[in-house]
């Protein structure tokens, strides 16, 4: 049997594809490995979202060019540079665009020389995060087009999965032992604007999953000038859909969000805030900025940091700005330099820390129900998930001790008893 491993980068939603491609291999000819040692064939599903991103796909691909295996480069990095990448890759077999995933199986079973290799198949994945927690991807591609952001030309325009098909993937979800769902897609909250008369949308998603029975379900990567106050009112109302609001907002100064070609301004965005916690007092707010966008001067970060000042945030990213080929930001004047961008960055991620933990300590007595997603670091310490914290450690960690031994994917509630900059840590609650 031939082995064959996939090394994913990137964001969850590539990570989806990633599952999906692994379950293209029929099980009577191919074992799925870990190890790159052992692999006949090796699968970097690459991401090519902004500099950094783009520099770990090609040092990935490097790597694993070292090893005795046919090397397949697909994803973000081989749809968006596939011309470049075919004339300077020679370590790469194959390399498939996105666009040309609908013939990924067959240029896979000419490689390998196998057959039966199947199509890829939303309602056919190798789940490869735990077993009780999964990904499940809403919709694809972007109709934003942010001045600093690439993935529309990456991706496509937007395009909302059939909402039949989603149950029936989340359903298999749920039989198979997932506990808890992630709903993900580039743009959230505007699932079904291309159905006629936008008819399901997000909150009729949202109520059609609660029916199946998932212990939690968590929303991300939702666009503020899109949400409605009917989707606040449900979160805040359910007891399965987790009060955790993930709105990137890049920046607070109304010049810098025009440039960024974003639907909100500066008060809209503040209102959706302070509406939030409202309608939601529990809210646990995220949000990501960018540092050093084109014609950002002092003053517009002055007014991002007393934006921050005054929302709140419990948790936040900040990223340098990456200037991506093809995007309006590239061709903008006035571009900030590299140390300047580090600098504000860094500047906004201490004003934060005082922020999280001012607000980390408001947790102190109170009692978290979650998943237990792993140990910690000492003998009987292990980690929990709430609705406090979302997957892939892009929030601060709960620890918590136990004097009874706990399994992965099991209920429990913990009491917080302190607090840090990032993490909190309690007892476990018998």
């Amino acid at each position: 049997m031939k082995k064959v491993g996939i090394v994913s980068l990137g964001c969850a939603k590539n990570l989806v594809d990633s599952e999906m491609i692994l379950a293209m291999f029929p099980r009577d000819r191919f074992v799925i490995v870990s190890s790159p040692k052992e692999a006949d064939l090796i699968i970097v599903n690459t991401c090519g979202f902004i500099g950094d991103a783009k520099k770990e796909s090609i040092d990935t691909i490097f790597e694993m060019a070292k090893y005795h295996a046919k090397l397949v480069v697909v994803g973000c990095l081989a749809e968006r540079y596939y011309e470049e990448l075919q004339g300077s890759l020679p370590e790469a077999d194959l390399i498939v665009p996105i666009r040309d995933y609908g013939e990924l199986a067959a240029r896979l079973s000419e490689l390998t020389g196998e057959e039966g290799i199947a199509q890829m198949n939303p309602l056919s994945r190798v789940v490869s995060t735990s077993s009780y927690a999964a990904y499940l991807r809403i919709s694809e591609g972007c109709d934003n087009y942010c001045a600093f952001c690439a993935i529309p030309f990456i991706r496509g325009r937007f395009r909302s999965r059939p909402f039949d098909e989603i149950l029936k993937e989340a359903k298999w979800l749920h039989d198979n032992g997932t506990k808890e769902i992630s709903l993900i897609s580039q743009d959230t909250t505007v699932y079904g604007k291309d159905f006629p008369g936008h008819k399901p949308d997000i909150c009729d998603l949202l109520q059609a999953l609660e029916e199946i029975g998932f212990y939690s379900i968590r929303l991300l990567y939702l666009y503020p000038s899109e949400i409605q106050d009917r989707l606040i009112e449900q979160i805040a109302s359910s007891k399965v859909i987790a009060h955790y609001f993930d709105i990137p907002v890049q920046c607070a100064s109304e010049k810098q969000l025009k440039a960024m070609r974003r639907h909100s301004g500066q008060k809209e965005t503040e209102e959706l805030f302070l509406k939030i916690k409202k309608i939601c007092p529990d809210a646990i707010l995220r949000t990501t900025l960018i540092a050093g966008f084109p014609g950002e001067t002092n003053v517009d970060q002055k007014k991002t940091i007393a934006f921050l000042e005054k929302i709140k945030f419990d948790h936040m990213g900040v990223f340098p700005y990456s200037r991506e080929e093809g995007t309006l930001g590239d061709k903008l004047p006035h571009q900030v330099r590299e140390s300047t961008k580090k600098r504000r960055a860094d500047e906004l991620m201490k004003i934060q820390r005082h922020i999280s933990y001012a607000n980390n300590k408001t947790h102190i007595g109170e009692i978290m129900e979650g998943l237990v997603i792993g140990k910690g670091k000492k003998e009987g310490e292990y980690r929990l998930r709430s609705y406090w914290n979302a997957p892939d450690d892009i929030d601060g960690a709960i620890y918590f001790s136990s004097s009874r031994k706990l399994e992965e994917g099991e209920i429990v509630k913990v009491k917080i008893q302190n607090a840090f900059i990032y993490d909190l840590y309690g007892t476990l609650e018998e």
